[in-house]
């Protein structure tokens, strides 16, 4: 067995310890990620959900979020705009191959594949290291960036494991006691990916199901009583098929199915999870037998033309994943932290507006370490479950309200020496639909890398760290500074960008409802808007406003599109207040993407013609 000793470890090679790892390296740490597997960025990547949801309008695009999707922008041949689900579609293996290389780029960041943490060391309430099946490692800071906060179990660090009820937090969506949906799902349901492709003229091999008695014959239908006919059989009710199709539209005519209505969501017995590694791997055969039933469903009701997509993932150690098929489930909850600050539903709702409230510490001073925007989504099959809408429209369409995360969520309560950078931060249960999410996970990796390693600079525990120092450290990051207060109306590259986050940072209570700064630059703010990308297409139509926040396009030209109507939707806050601005009738000239799986014009640039 290798011992080997360094300032920083991260035990997980998902989206979040893969963004731990490289900022803790990047701020020049000795640092080593160990990972389960061989591709690095977990539900970006091995889990497949190649369509990330969440901080997707441009002025949230900072930090290592914004720096991936302009790798992938570069990368990814025939760009991101495929799908209708997110703006951002791509195969798994270009965002593999992104976290890879910058990876490899750090001569002070060691990547140990194919281990799972086994044991924990501790020196009385401080954890000093992790012992693998191979390695020996002691560490000053570890990270726990496991998908099902696996470190916090094995080093006994208080956590929480399923729902919490109003009276803890008066949290508004929090049940007020079990019920036969809390009993059968304590975390959401998670899902295993599997990616189709379309054939074209050519027949796709048969899908199997691990029951070869549910294969039915290659022209047949699912008969009515079988299995498969009613566990899937609503799968596209209220969609059709080619919508539900183009729900995770990646290049090349493949398809991403992460899809929860009669779908591959999968939550028989969540428990199983955190039991044995017997029974976590019986849940998670289980949760593939189930997607493949799905794969099989879906060309029984399609035909051959669909099939799997092959050689889209490498195989997995324990046979499971590969193929056509994720290298492992999409988790969408862990085993949670009991941190100083524990993430409510409160926190993450608009607080007056469109935003919700800056988190402060008990001096008021703001802690924000990261941020997301998503709406608060859960996922039980099966069930229905109603929570406080937080979402707005905005750039005609809707998107989430934002919210700022706290640097306490990251640092345990009682223990020292440890940090946490995946789901598993310190969030209710409700909370946690929100906080999940992709672009938040790398914000939250990020941060906590960067106090890993500041934590080993000043030779202090997390709890010690100062925030403003941690603050200051992401803002002036050489490479990838992230945003830490959200503001639709400025672009990274504004001139601004620096003075109003510090500004919001010194002055919470100035923070504006709408999260849009005073304007106190010179030049118009459209004149800092990002360029148009090479790959936009010029229009000339009429535009048509159809209510608040909702625009259609009719185009003239060019001729092949000519009469045919998409909505106008856009990420960029200069083209927004632009388009809140125009009048039915209007004759303009748009540049952008067209994207038929929404039927929408993604737009870069307006211009009255």
């Amino acid at each position: 067995m290798e011992e080997i000793s360094t300032e920083v470890l991260v035990v997980g090679g998902g989206t979040g310890g893969t963004a731990a790892a490289i900022q803790a390296a990047r701020r020049g740490a000795q640092t080593v990620l160990v990972s389960e597997f061989s591709w690095l960025g977990g539900m970006l990547t091995a889990a497949g959900v190649a369509a990330p949801d969440g901080n997707e309008l441009a002025a949230f695009h900072t930090g290592l979020w914004g720096a991936f999707l302009r790798e992938l922008s570069q990368r990814q041949a025939g760009g991101l705009n495929h799908a209708w689900v997110s703006f951002f579609t791509y195969e798994p293996k270009v965002g593999a191959a992104i976290f890879a290389d910058w990876v490899q780029q750090l001569p002070n960041l060691r990547w140990i594949q194919g281990q799972v943490p086994l044991e924990v060391h501790r020196t009385g309430n401080t954890v000093t290291g992790v012992r693998f099946a191979d390695y020996q490692i002691r560490a000053r800071i570890t990270l726990d960036a496991t998908e099902l906060g696996d470190v916090l179990a094995l080093g006994e660090v208080p956590h929480r494991w399923g729902w919490e009820w109003r009276s803890q937090w008066q949290e508004p969506s929090a049940p007020d006691r079990p019920s036969q949906l809390t009993e059968q799902y304590p975390v959401q349901a998670p899902t295993w990916i599997v990616v189709l492709q379309d054939w074209g003229e050519a027949q796709a091999p048969p899908i199997v199901t691990p029951d070869a008695a549910l294969d039915l014959p290659e022209s047949g239908l699912p008969e009515a009583g079988r299995p498969e006919a009613t566990e899937f059989a609503d799968t596209w009710k209220g969609y059709g098929a080619e919508q539900f199709l183009n729900y995770g539209r990646l290049p090349g005519n493949r398809f991403m199915l992460n899809w929860p209505q009669q779908g591959n969501d999968y939550g028989v017995g969540l428990q199983r999870l955190v039991q044995s590694e017997r029974d976590r791997h019986d849940f998670l055969q289980a949760a593939h037998e189930h997607s493949q039933r799905f794969a099989h469903f879906l060309q029984q009701r399609l035909g051959r033309r669909y099939g799997l997509a092959e050689n889209t993932f490498p195989q997995s150690q324990d046979g499971l994943g590969g193929g056509a098929y994720g290298l492992h489930p999409y988790y969408r909850e862990s085993r949670r932290l009991q941190g100083l600050v524990t993430v409510r539903e409160q926190d993450i709702l608009p607080h007056g507006s469109w935003v919700a409230a800056l988190p402060l510490n008990e001096a008021g001073q703001v802690e924000a370490i990261a941020f997301g925007n998503y709406a608060n989504d859960h996922h039980y099959p099966g069930f229905e479950f109603a929570l406080q809408p937080k979402s707005i429209r905005w750039g005609g369409r809707w998107t989430g309200t934002p919210f700022a995360l706290p640097y306490r969520c990251l640092v345990p309560a009682e223990i020292e020496g440890l940090l946490v950078c995946e789901k598993n931060i310190s969030v209710s249960h409700i909370a946690n639909g929100a906080t999940r999410l992709q672009p938040v996970v790398l914000g939250l990796g990020q941060a906590a890398g960067m106090a890993a390693a500041l934590c080993s600079e000043q030779g202090c525990q997390p709890r010690d760290l100062p925030v403003r120092m941690l603050q200051e450290a992401l803002l002036n990051e050489a490479i990838a500074p992230p945003m830490l207060v959200p503001l639709f109306s400025l672009p990274p590259q504004h001139p601004d960008w620096l003075y109003w986050q510090r500004y919001y940072l010194d002055h919470p209570e100035a923070y504006p409802a709408e999260g849009c700064h005073p304007d106190r630059s010179s030049p118009e703010p459209s004149s800092h808007a990002a360029a148009v990308s090479p790959t936009a297409q010029q229009f000339l139509g009429e535009f048509q406003r159809r209510g608040e926040q909702d625009y259609q396009f009719k185009i003239v030209q060019p001729i092949a599109y000519a009469d045919q109507t998409f909505a106008l939707v856009t990420l960029r806050h200069d083209v927004n207040h632009q388009l809140a601005n125009f009048t039915t009738g209007q004759r303009l000239t748009v540049k952008g993407q067209l994207n038929r799986s929404g039927n929408w014009l993604l737009v870069e640039q307006a211009l009255i013609y």
